[in-house]
């Protein structure tokens, strides 16, 4: 909260001078103030800030000074003070809830993103464990092929090949055949966004 302490002005009706009359004639933009303003012994006291009460100015009067005022100004600053304090509880109790219901939104959009990840994983399996049981299906076929041929060259390229195969078939199926609940990784800022709705990862005020 703030103050000001104002000196009031007197106005009066301005009497034009022989001067001004000639100048006002002389030249068309002039203007004649049509009132004067002088100072007065009257003050008036005006207070800025907070959430008004009763009133916010209090001046001079014929029957009542100003200093008969001061404890109407004083009840006054002391009810916006205490206005000002209840405001300022209030506004840190909502940031404090809105900073617990944040939080909480974090720990679900960290499990949801640790849900989805595993997901993910266990589709890579399955893929995995599909496209193994397929190309064994299929090297078998080509292995038996294989054994029919005469010794040549043909069925030494096909044994080659059938060696690399049977080596990434050997990886598949141990990717399919060993699984695990998989560990997400520390998810970042950006990775939380799907997960949280209108919330920002980086505050509960950044949204």
């Amino acid at each position: 909260m703030g103050f000001l302490v104002l000196q009031e002005q007197d106005r009066s009706e301005h009497v034009p001078t022989d001067e001004e009359l000639a100048d006002a004639k002389r030249y068309s933009w002039m203007r004649i103030s049509r009132f004067d303003y002088t100072p007065s012994n009257r003050l008036c006291f005006i207070l800025r800030g907070g959430s008004p009460h009763r009133a916010s100015e209090w001046a001079d009067l014929p029957n009542r000074p100003l200093e008969d005022q001061l404890a109407e100004i004083a009840q006054e600053v002391g009810l916006r003070g205490e206005a000002a304090e209840r405001k300022r509880l209030a506004d840190q109790q909502d940031r404090e809830a809105q900073q617990r219901r944040w939080e909480s939104a974090m720990q679900e959009a960290r499990a949801a993103y640790a849900d989805a990840y595993r997901v993910e994983h266990l589709e890579e399996q399955a893929n995995a464990w599909h496209q193994a049981s397929r190309l064994t299906e299929y090297v078998t076929a080509v292995r038996d092929h294989a054994t029919s041929l005469p010794p040549g060259q043909e069925r030494t390229d096909i044994e080659a090949w059938l060696a690399f195969a049977d080596a990434h078939l050997q990886h598949l199926t141990e990717s399919a055949s060993m699984p695990r609940l998989p560990t997400p990784p520390k998810p970042s800022g950006d990775d939380l966004k799907p997960f949280l709705g209108y919330w920002s990862p980086y505050g509960p005020r950044s949204y």
